[in-house]
């Protein structure tokens, strides 16, 4: 059975871009890094009466910020419902679910990060139809419909896009530019140029990460995805991601071989190989705002806000942190963003699921994560106003403006095929002189993938 991208969802992927602009130019911005959410009873639906002391079990993959920010959103619920969510913190969600699943105690949620999986588990029966159990008068008002598409399998939707996540960003100091002198680059000839004389004024250019855990390489298949879209255009990415045409096909190896020059030139990254490994992604970008920076520019998605704000709580969104778009490759894809997405399904059908699952599809949801930072709806009844901070501005605005807009490659791909590349990431930053070798090995557990 084969969980690769569909044509149709290919076409559906495209429509992305305007199905953005119309979320987000409902928005002014995002997060401030408060640390209460505040959200009426109004939040929960007519379903919510009647479960009081029911229990809701979530699985998911949040953890530090982004956990704080979700128990935060899930209080108001529990409060205002009498009910309980139950969070159980997992690195693997697919091993963990395929754990729970074969003891015969699945969770009632889970929150997935790969639309691959979600497809996977849908084919399996693994999941619960949410237009069997949601009221979609409200669902089909706040989303729009290439969003509910994507959320669906075999024309039944099964996920909710609750959570979304610009992976075009790249973080910096706006201080630290000024005083040395720096300017913003807008093309990578220019981002590899400033490299040059970061390095020649005696600093380190880059903070790369590979994340931790067993998803450990993730952060670096970003990197790839990010700059095959630019450099190849979303035609061939998209036949790159549905498996039909090689790893090795000459643009995508240009793509890899850009990446291991990056990080194999001479005192462009912080601390090396070594650190690339070693190092989580929920401190990668601390290096910029240590005085002085110890490195001046950080690829990382635009959840990495919450991060910055909760380690550095002084620094002055726009002020003292700040992002700015992926530097353009090629100058027919400039614009062209990825994305990812935190998406809930429903595993067990309960009434306390159905509220909780209804509550999280809802805009009071997600108004109250983002006014705590580091999240961006694409809800249609989430208030203009709830955006407040600069640099979730220019977030939502990255992706108002995209020209092309894809999800991150290893989201859309087989789970077996995601890991492959996960490892394989790791492996090339270790030895960079093994590319050649690591792409006829992903070519081959593509042809594999189920």
């Amino acid at each position: 059975m084969t969980h690769r991208p569909t044509a149709t969802r290919i076409v559906r992927l495209v429509l992305l871009v305007a199905v953005l602009a119309a979320a987000c130019s409902r928005s002014d911005g995002t997060p401030s890094a408060t640390a209460t959410a505040t959200v009426s009873a109004g939040a929960t639906s007519t379903n919510s009466v009647g479960i009081e002391g029911a229990h809701v079990r979530v699985l998911g993959l949040w953890s530090g910020p982004e956990l704080d920010s979700f128990v935060a959103v899930k209080s108001a619920w529990e409060k205002a419902s009498g009910a309980v969510v139950d969070w159980e913190a997992t690195d693997d969600i697919t091993r963990a679910l395929t754990d729970h699943r074969q003891a015969g105690d699945p969770p009632d949620i889970a929150i997935l990060p790969n639309l691959a999986l979600m497809d996977q588990l849908a084919d399996e029966g693994a999941l619960i139809p949410l237009d069997s159990v949601l009221d979609m008068t409200p669902v089909t008002r706040d989303y729009a419909p290439a969003w509910i598409e994507l959320g669906s399998r075999q024309g039944q939707l099964y996920g909710i896009f609750y959570k979304v996540t610009d992976k075009a960003a790249v973080w910096y100091n706006p201080r630290a530019f000024e005083a040395a002198g720096y300017d913003v680059p807008t093309t990578w000839s220019e981002m590899t140029t400033l490299a040059d004389t970061i390095v020649a004024d005696g600093h380190t250019p880059f903070s790369v990460v590979a994340a931790s855990g067993p998803a450990s390489g993730w952060a670096l298949t970003d990197w790839i995805s990010e700059i095959v879209l630019n450099t190849c255009g979303p035609d061939l990415y998209d036949r790159w991601v549905a498996a039909e045409i090689p790893w090795n096909d000459a643009c995508i190896k240009r793509s890899f071989g850009m990446f291991t020059t990056l990080i194999s030139t001479r005192g462009y990254v912080l601390g090396g190989s070594q650190r690339i490994i070693a190092t989580g992604d929920d401190v990668g970008a601390d290096p910029l705002y240590t005085d002085p920076p110890t490195a001046y520019l950080c690829y990382l998605p635009s959840f990495a806000q919450a991060f910055i704000a909760a380690g550095h709580p002084d620094l002055e969104p726009g002020t003292d942190y700040d992002v700015f778009r992926f530097p353009t490759i090629d100058p027919h894809y400039q614009g062209a963003v990825t994305i990812g997405a935190d998406v809930p399904v429903m595993v067990s059908d309960t009434p306390a699921a159905r509220a909780f699952m209804t509550y999280l599809a809802s805009a009071p949801a997600q108004e109250a994560w983002i006014k705590l930072g580091g999240f961006t709806s694409v809800n249609r009844s989430v208030s203009v106003d709830t955006y407040v901070d600069p640099v979730a501005r220019t977030a939502a605005k990255e992706l108002t403006q995209a020209k092309v807009s894809r999800f991150s490659a290893g989201d859309m791909m087989p789970t077996s095929l995601q890991r492959a590349w996960w490892g394989a990431m790791l492996d090339l930053v270790k030895d960079p002189t093994k590319v050649d070798s690591i792409l006829d090995t992903l070519t081959a557990a593509a042809k594999s993938a189920p």
